[in-house]
C-alpha cells in the first residue's frame, strides 16, 4: 500500500515540474515535451486496452460469467469515459487547463493584461488539475496495488501527462503575482488531489472490495485513461510540437510498454 501511495505521489506532485519548466523557458524545447506526451499517451492506451481492460473481464467473468462479464466490463469503460468527460463538462472552458489554447498563454507577456484576471484564471486551473486528478490518483493507485509493475508504468505516464498541468497552472499566477514561490506552491499543491482522491477511493470501496469491484473499477480505470490519452495529451502533444513527433512517441510508448508487459510475465 504504501509502495502504491508513494507512486500516485511522484505521479500527482509532478504538476510542480511543469512549474519550473516555466521559469526555464529559454531552454525548454517543446518538441521534446510533445514526443514526451505522446510517448505517456502510447503508455497508457495500450496498457488500458491490452492489459487493464482485459484483467477487469477476467475478474467479472468468474462472478457472472464470461458473456456478461464481458458486457459489464464493456459498461465499465464507457462509464469511466463518461465520467472525466463530465468533469470536463463542469469545468468552464476558460479556466480548464485540458483546452489546448489555455496551456501556452501568450497574452501574459503583455504587462497591460489584468493580474486580477490572471489570478482567477490561474486559480480555477489549480481546483480544474484537482478535480481531474482525482480519478488519475485512483486509477495509479488500484493499478500499482495489483501489479507493481503495471503501477509503475501508469505513474510515469500520468506525471508527464501533469507536467502541462503544471506550467497552466503556474504561468498566469506568475504573471498576476511576479512571485515564483507563490506560482510554484499553487502548482506543487494542485497534484496533491491525486494521492488524496486515490485514498478516498481505496478507503470508501475497501468495506466491499472483491472480485465483482475489482473489475468494475479496472475497467472505468481503463476508460478514464483513454479518455485522458485521446483528449488531452495527444492534442496537447501536437500543440507543442509537430504532428508526427506526437504520433512517433505514441508508437514508441506502445512498444515499451508491449516490451515490458512481456518481459514481466
Amino acid at each position: 500500500m504504501l509502495f502504491a501511495l508513494g507512486l500516485t505521489i511522484f505521479a500527482g506532485l509532478s504538476t510542480g515540474v511543469g512549474s519550473v519548466i516555466g521559469f526555464l523557458s529559454k531552454r525548454f524545447n517543446p518538441k521534446f515535451l510533445s514526443g514526451a506526451l505522446g510517448f505517456s499517451a502510447g503508455v497508457m492506451v495500450y496498457v488500458s486496452l491490452v492489459e487493464i481492460f482485459f484483467k477487469a473481464r477476467d475478474s467479472l467473468s468468474v462472478v457472472y460469467g464470461e458473456k456478461t462479464g464481458y458486457w459489464i466490463t464493456i459498461a465499465g469503460f464507457f462509464a469511466g469515459i463518461a465520467i472525466v468527460a463530465l468533469i470536463d463538462r463542469l469545468i468552464p472552458s476558460a479556466e480548464n487547463p485540458h483546452e489546448i489554447s489555455n496551456i501556452n498563454f501568450k497574452e501574459a507577456d503583455d504587462e497591460k493584461v489584468d493580474s486580477t484576471r490572471l489570478m482567477r484564471m490561474g486559480l480555477f486551473s489549480a481546483l480544474a488539475v484537482a478535480i481531474h486528478n482525482f480519478p488519475e490518483g485512483l486509477a495509479t493507485f488500484m493499478s500499482a496495488l495489483t501489479d507493481p509493475a503495471l503501477g509503475i508504468s501508469i505513474a510515469v505516464a500520468i506525471a508527464i501527462h501533469n507536467i502541462p498541468e503544471g506550467l497552466a497552472v503556474s504561468a498566469p499566477i506568475y504573471y498576476a503575482t511576479k512571485s515564483r514561490k507563490k506560482a510554484f506552491i499553487y502548482s506543487f499543491l494542485s497534484g496533491v488531489s491525486e494521492p488524496v482522491g486515490a485514498l478516498i477511493g481505496y478507503f470508501v470501496l475497501r468495506s466491499f472490495f472483491n472480485e465483482s469491484t475489482f473489475g468494475i473499477i479496472f475497467a472505468a480505470v481503463a476508460g478514464i485513461m483513454v479518455y485522458i490519452s485521446l483528449d488531452e495529451l495527444l492534442p496537447t502533444a501536437e500543440e507543442y510540437g509537430e504532428h508526427h513527433i506526437a504520433i512517433f512517441g505514441l508508437i514508441a510508448g506502445m512498444a515499451v510498454m508491449a516490451v515490458s508487459l512481456v518481459l514481466f510475465i
